[in-house]
């Protein structure tokens, strides 16, 4: 790579990949000598990038918080606007978006000034996304600093609550976040269980990473998502119906959206959903949701849920309306 340009680029790529490159490695990745490496750096110094550097051979560089944000080409009030955009889309939990968000969030948190950090966090501390239900909310400078441990693979510790109420200090290999309805996950190598643990990250208390950094370890599963629902059978709904609505496909999801995204439209142009919940109760209660004027029906293999039903049928008929 000879064009200093395209290397000075690149270089500033894999300095915002990771928290800190020895030299060699950085020199490796570049194929270049060690005093082209040095003289890269200092081209990037003098556009306004803070990079530290450890001399010895242990030595390396790192980007440091702080730098100027040149790649993005945004001033300070767009930088404060995209940082608490990917807050909120982080916390809310966006459709599809938690692991992108949160990328996103890490890569800007690494580098945002400390004063306007201070907005960022200002203006969080007033923005509430609507949430159904009670759940203890998350922090989103904890989702960012567990996103960059889970990208560099570095061990932290932390205090865990146990639903028990029971509190233990655990040292951990952050693997990935997963969010499952409000609240988020953390799936990390215990390292003195020496096993796959999953924790609530509303639990965590005392975060501090440790600057150990460790190989990548092989999830068991599909994926971390699956894993999730694995560890925690007893949180997956156990009950479920099927409606069918005599609706088209276009008018079913302009009306549902992203919640009857499963939906399927049969032969005879009828759409069918099947809906779960953790209870009857939570079932029936999409009946609530159809719309006026649309024919419909729902049926279920689960006693339970035809009980639930013939239960709710009764104490309609029995309800006077004054």
């Amino acid at each position: 790579m000879t064009d200093p340009t395209v290397r000075a680029l690149r270089l500033l790529s894999l300095l915002q990949t990771h928290r800190f490159w020895s030299g060699g490695k950085l020199a490796e990745r570049l194929e270049v000598s060690a005093r082209t490496l040095r003289r890269d750096v200092e081209r990037l110094r003098g556009l306004g990038y803070r990079i530290s550097a450890e001399p010895g051979a242990a030595g390396g560089y790192q980007l440091q918080a702080g730098s100027a944000l040149p790649p993005l080409l945004v001033d300070d009030d767009e930088a404060v606007a995209i940082a608490v955009g990917l807050r909120v889309a982080a916390v809310g939990g966006l459709d599809d978006a938690e692991r992108t968000s949160l990328s996103a969030l890490a890569k800007l948190e690494q580098v945002l000034p400390r004063n306007l950090r201070r907005r960022v966090a200002a203006l969080q501390e007033h923005i509430s996304p609507v949430v159904w239900g009670e759940h203890k909310r998350v922090s989103a400078d904890v989702l960012a600093q567990l996103a960059l441990t889970c990208r560099d693979r570095e061990r932290v510790r932390f205090h865990y609550t146990a639903r028990s109420g029971e509190e233990t200090q655990r040292l951990v290999e952050p693997h990935s976040l997963v969010a499952q309805g409000p609240r988020w996950y953390l799936i990390a190598w215990d390292v003195n269980r020496e096993d796959w643990r999953t924790f609530r990250i509303d639990r965590l208390a005392k975060l501090h990473g440790t600057g150990v950094r460790v190989q990548p370890r092989q999830l068991p599963g599909e994926n971390a998502a699956e894993f999730l629902k694995a560890d925690r059978p007893g949180a997956a709904p156990q009950y479920e119906a099927m409606f069918r609505l005599h609706m088209d496909r276009r008018s079913f999801h302009t009306h549902f959206g992203a919640w009857g995204r499963d939906a399927v439209e049969n032969a005879e142009g009828v759409m069918e959903w099947r809906v779960r919940g953790r209870t009857p109760q939570e079932v029936l209660a999409y009946m609530f949701w159809l719309p006026d004027g649309v024919e419909w029906d729902v049926c279920s293999d689960d006693d339970a849920v035809r009980a639930a039903a013939s239960a709710f049928r009764d104490r309609l008929a029995q309800l006077a309306v004054r």
